[in-house]
């Protein structure tokens, strides 16, 4: 995967130079509704800067971080699936199924997501 943010989908997003549909905004981060949901409520929380993946991110990201995390929590709330529950998932690689080059978290609720399912 290449890590040359002009190429970069979720860079060009942020620039408003790709349309999508924002549900949330912080001064670093933007929460937007993924394109192929998995679940009711699925939405991607982005950096507005490039970081390429989690593997790219140290102790200097610490406050980046947590105003992801705090974005994502305040969706979960939004979306009225805070009490009942929601997964964050942060997807690095090829095998893991990542396929855009920028860090983001999925924020997937709105039904049972307990392991082992059945």
């Amino acid at each position: 995967m290449a890590s040359d943010s002009s190429d970069c989908i979720f860079c060009k997003i942020v620039a408003g130079e790709i349309p999508a549909t924002i549900v949330a905004e912080s001064a670093e981060a933007i929460a937007m509704r993924d394109i192929a949901p998995v679940g009711p409520t699925h939405v991607l929380v982005i950096p507005r800067r490039h970081v390429e993946d989690a593997t790219k991110v140290g102790v200097e990201e610490a406050q980046l971080l947590g105003e992801l995390f705090e974005l994502a929590n305040q969706v979960a709330q939004a979306e009225g699936i805070a009490e009942s529950g929601f997964r964050l998932v942060a997807n690095v690689g090829d095998a893991a199924g990542n396929t855009v080059s920028h860090l983001h978290l999925h924020l997937i609720g709105g039904r049972d997501l307990s392991w082992p399912p059945g």
